[in-house]
């Protein structure tokens, strides 16, 4: 909190979060492709000079709190993390014959909104998504 990145002329401080989802919220994120994916979010964010600072990945969507430099879109950075990951993912996981240019694994659009002064309530939902969603479907059960 309140540690301001630079640029050559400026000083920052852009943090968003953003939910997506897979498409037709099918629940394909499991065991270790969650853990993967984490990995490879974080290295496609640093490409575009961006920072995952939380992130959660549950089994039908994504949670992630990420520093974007105000040089970048978030739809830019966003767009791009999408894209690269459902490649990836085609890659490693898909079959190996196919041509991997336009798959698609995520949803078209996504959610975001700037973090502000609320960075630590958002980490703190960010952390306990799982706990909460998992409470909610408990109290579903009894409707």
């Amino acid at each position: 909190m309140d540690e301001y990145q630079s640029l050559s002329h400026s000083k920052w401080e852009c943090k968003y979060h953003v939910v997506f989802i897979p498409k037709c919220r099918r629940k394909t994120l499991y065991a270790q492709l969650r853990q993967h994916l984490g990995e490879v979010f974080r290295n496609l964010a640093e490409r575009k000079e961006s920072r995952i600072e939380e992130g959660h990945l549950m089994s039908d969507h994504v949670h992630m709190m990420i520093s974007i430099p105000p040089k970048y879109a978030v739809s830019q950075v966003v767009g791009y993390i999408k894209g690269k990951s459902a490649i990836h993912l085609a890659r490693v996981y898909g079959e190996r014959k196919r041509n991997f240019v336009g798959q698609h694994f995520w949803a078209r659009g996504y959610f975001v909104s700037t973090v502000g002064r609320d960075e630590a309530t958002i980490r703190e939902y960010i952390r306990n998504q799982e706990q909460e969603d998992q409470r909610l479907d408990q109290m579903n059960l009894w409707r």
